[in-house]
């Protein structure tokens, strides 16, 4: 088990997160959830022991294995896949290792050396055995299947995969290492639909610790049993997936709010009486009661419930032909290798929004660089509409910023001719304002990087944008303000993702990519978004559950007879006309009631002065020194003192009641 109680963690001014506590236990499977630059991969740097707190402390045992998949690319290794993933297995990895060496000494020694190898081999063999090592290779294959490669890509060179391959095999290299503690930064990043449903299935049984930072919904409701939000400098945790964390912070925040309401009320009304009785000499003592009070007052701070820091918007873009682009019988393939795409029909119209799913490979980037016109094909034709302007966000266009650059200079390069709008203010509305402008793109994190490429292309106005996973590295709130720009976009969509949230809440159709075919479907089906989930929409119900009979009780709403339509206006006047006679009278009552309290608070107030005024002058009385000298009269005072405190007391409390009822 690993804990951590207090973290705080500053830089400079800044304060990142304070008193931060979790508990990592066998069993519990936490996402970490909170806006970009909030803290979580720092957070989870202290957690591994590469950073130290500013204070607090982690605690775990000394033998405890973690295991850790960071966002960057992992450096290259000189193996095969296979080696790369068995090598996470340790002492297992060792002991094969070790048999190979043993094996290659056999064919080079002789006599009693030759026998001493054989011992030594039979006593690796026993305990690689006993470790389930003629097990574990069998094992690294299915792991290595059910994150997409084929059974050939086990023995090709690390070094030869694309980055996101490479993520893959890392992955795969800690699942069979089987940590005590997981964690994974955006796992998901690299993953296709049918790579992301197997993992969910393999975190959904982890036996061990598990924390996980991802944007993505469905796959935090699918594999969390707690989400730990980063939010406003502190951590709070929520039992359940994301939607139970959605239900629960909404509820915990209307708390939070109607505390701070009526904390608000109570200062202002302490400032009121501090204010009015501030120069009277009577009130001194109580009017200092309770400036110290307000003074050690801990101010209830509610996060801000969107935490949106950036507006993306599109401009208005030129109208396109109906259609943007069609083919007719396409074939494609590169070089003399097998076509990746066969007889392919496809008509993408103005103002469509189509998602592009399908397992890494199959050819949707090919698909989409047919559409957009950068790629001819073999057989077939492919043609795009007049007046179709194009727009091209890709996974890695992030990464090729030049972090040499301010954000602004950046930004300056995607819009050579502002014409009358002031770039800063436009830098704004993606969340760089003010400062942040001039700040480094090197010093960005990876989802503000995102954050300025989209930027990029939103600036200038197009009508076919092609957005291929837009999502990676955003937080939450900016994949929120996302998928409303694409709702509200005029253009048409070409959406490469594995976000089946983006999806369902853009997309009007999906194009299925798989086994050489591109398969049209109208809608959002379900089956296709998340093939081998077949729980997944007895999971999630429809929006709009209910809707049907909604719809008729309002038809038949709609259509009374002309009487009973007659009938019911006449009705509504009367109690139209009693309503306003009704509320004339509570108004009425209102302003006698309102000007009946405020004489009570006039008396009340008369009394606690007089009440006040008895107290002082018995102190005064009591601060003399001849008036120790009769033991009766102390008695005297004392009970007279400890009569008028508490009179005053209790005029006090009726004017703050009467005060409190007239503010409301």
């Amino acid at each position: 088990m690993l804990t951590a109680s207090g973290l705080s963690k500053s830089f400079g001014p800044r304060v990142l997160f304070a008193d931060v506590t979790l508990k990592l236990a066998n069993g519990r499977r936490i996402a970490l959830v909170g806006g970009n630059g909030v803290g979580k991969t720092t957070l989870v740097s202290i957690l591994m022991g590469d950073e130290s707190p500013d204070e607090g402390q982690v605690h775990h045992p000394k033998d405890m294995r973690i295991g850790y998949l960071p966002q960057e690319l992992p450096g290259i290794t000189d193996g095969t896949v296979l080696d790369d993933v068995l090598a996470g297995a340790g002492q297992v990895a060792e002991l094969a290792e070790r048999l190979r060496d043993l094996e290659a000494a056999m064919t080079t020694t002789t006599g009693d050396d030759h026998a001493k190898v054989l011992d030594d081999y039979g006593e690796t063999q026993s305990r690689f055995e006993q470790l389930g090592g003629y097990a574990l290779e069998g094992e690294a294959h299915r792991v290595l299947a059910g994150l997409g490669f084929a059974p050939d890509d086990a023995d090709r060179p690390v070094r030869e995969l694309s980055g996101g391959w490479r993520m893959r095999v890392a992955l795969a290299r800690l699942l069979l290492s089987e940590p005590d503690l997981l964690i994974l930064d955006e796992p998901t990043n690299h993953l296709d639909l049918d790579s992301i449903a197997w993992l969910e299935e393999r975190l959904r049984n982890w036996t061990g610790a598990l924390l996980f930072v991802s944007h993505d919904r469905d796959f935090i409701d699918a594999v969390a049993n707690r989400v730990i939000e980063l939010v406003g400098g502190t951590s709070h945790e929520y039992v359940g997936g994301f939607a139970e964390f959605v239900v629960e912070r909404e509820e915990r925040l209307t708390v939070l709010e109607a505390a701070a309401r009526r904390q608000s009320v109570e200062v202002a009304r302490v400032e009121k009486f501090v204010e009015r009785f501030r120069y009277k000499a009577t009130k001194a003592r109580q009017v200092q009661s309770r400036l110290k009070t307000l003074e050690k007052l801990e101010k209830i701070a509610v996060p801000d419930r969107k935490q949106v820091i950036a507006k993306f918007a599109f401009p208005e873009p030129q109208r396109s032909a109906r259609v943007v682009a069609e083919l007719e019988g396409v074939t494609v393939g590169y070089d003399d290798d097998e076509p990746i795409l066969r007889n392919v029909d496809l008509v993408l119209e103005r103002g469509q929004k189509v998602a592009l799913v399908g397992p890494n490979g199959a050819g949707k980037t090919t698909l989409v660089r047919l559409l957009i016109g950068q790629l001819e094909p073999n057989e077939g034709t492919a043609t795009i509409g007049t007046n179709v302007d194009t727009a091209v966000f890709v996974q890695d266009q992030a990464e090729n910023l030049d972090p040499t650059r301010t954000v602004y200079q950046e930004f300056m390069k995607a819009v050579p001719k502002p014409g009358n709008r002031n770039l800063r203010t436009l830098l704004g509305s993606f969340g760089f304002s003010g400062d942040a402008a001039d700040r480094k793109v090197a010093d960005l994190s990876g989802g503000e990087r995102t954050r300025l490429a989209l930027g990029m292309i939103m600036a200038e106005p197009v009508n076919l944008l092609v957005l291929d996973e837009p999502t990676n590295h955003l937080d939450l709130p900016s994949c929120d303000v996302l998928e409303d720009a694409l709702t509200a976009y005029t253009g048409t969509v070409l959406l490469v993702t594995h976000d089946r949230f983006l999806v369902r809440s853009v997309a009007d159709a999906l194009v299925d990519v798989r086994d050489g075919k591109a398969v049209w479907h109208d809608g959002v089906d379900e089956a296709v978004l998340m093939p081998g989930d077949g729980a997944l929409t007895s999971r999630r119900g429809s929006p709009n559950a209910g809707g049907d009979r909604a719809d008729t009780n309002t038809l038949a709403r709609a259509n009374p007879n002309k009487n009973t339509a007659k009938k019911n206006s006449n009705t509504a006047k009367k109690d139209t006309a009693k309503k306003d006679t009704a509320k004339k009278a509570a108004n009425k009552k209102s302003s006698a009631n309102d000007r009946e309290l405020r004489k009570q608070l006039a008396r009340v107030e008369r009394q606690w002065e007089k009440a006040e005024a008895q107290v002082a002058l018995i102190q005064a009385e009591m601060a003399k020194p001849e008036t120790y000298e009769t033991p009766e009269k102390i008695g005297e005072l004392t009970r007279g003192h400890d009569e008028a405190k508490e009179k005053a007391a209790e005029l006090m409390s009726e004017w703050e009641r009467l005060s409190e009822k007239i503010a409301r």
